[in-house]
């Protein structure tokens, strides 16, 4: 029988975890810690002491401004559940990296799946805007239909409304 690997946790709890700011999509560090199965304090601890790993594409501190806005996005925190500092986020390269400052079973376990959480949004998005130029291209067609329908309407009325001529009589 084949070992077969049961997934930490599913895409879909991933995929909620994933936010957008700054135009990318981005992490929580305290989400990441819990997937990982780690404190928030040593995750950020391990990502400080390898900072040259993480430049600022890979990782960066919200602001105030982007964290609230998050807060309102996520839900309001419970008392005693906000830090004093902002949190990090990190983008899907970032997230990639923290995998090689973590090294435990989990944590490569757990990093597959959100790398296959990004490529599933990715391709959802994608998907998404492929879907959006056909319905467009189809809308553009539906109103070129629509004005030939009416000129065929027009050149139809106009034929029900012309007076009759009488014709000549053929034949003696």
């Amino acid at each position: 029988m084949k070992n077969k690997t049961i997934a930490v946790v599913s895409l879909d709890a991933i995929e909620d975890c994933i936010y957008f700011v700054r135009g990318q999509k981005v992490m929580l560090d305290r989400d990441l810690a819990l997937l990982y199965g780690v404190e928030t304090f040593n995750l950020n601890k391990a990502v400080r002491r390898n900072k040259n790993r993480f430049p600022e594409d890979f990782m960066f501190p919200l602001t105030r401004e982007e964290y609230h806005s998050l807060r309102f996005q996520i839900g309001i925190l419970k008392r005693g559940r906000h830090s004093k500092y902002m949190p990090l986020v990190f983008t899907q390269e970032g997230v990639a990296m923290l995998s090689g400052i973590l090294h435990s079973s989990r944590a490569v376990e757990v990093n597959v799946a959100i790398m296959r959480a990004f490529v599933r949004m990715r391709q959802m998005l994608s998907a998404n805007h492929e879907l959006a130029k056909k319905l467009e291209e189809l809308e553009n067609k539906l109103i070129a239909h629509d004005y030939r329908i009416g000129d065929i309407v027009k050149a139809i009325r106009k034929l029900m409304h012309r007076p009759r001529k009488p014709r000549p009589r053929i034949g003696f």
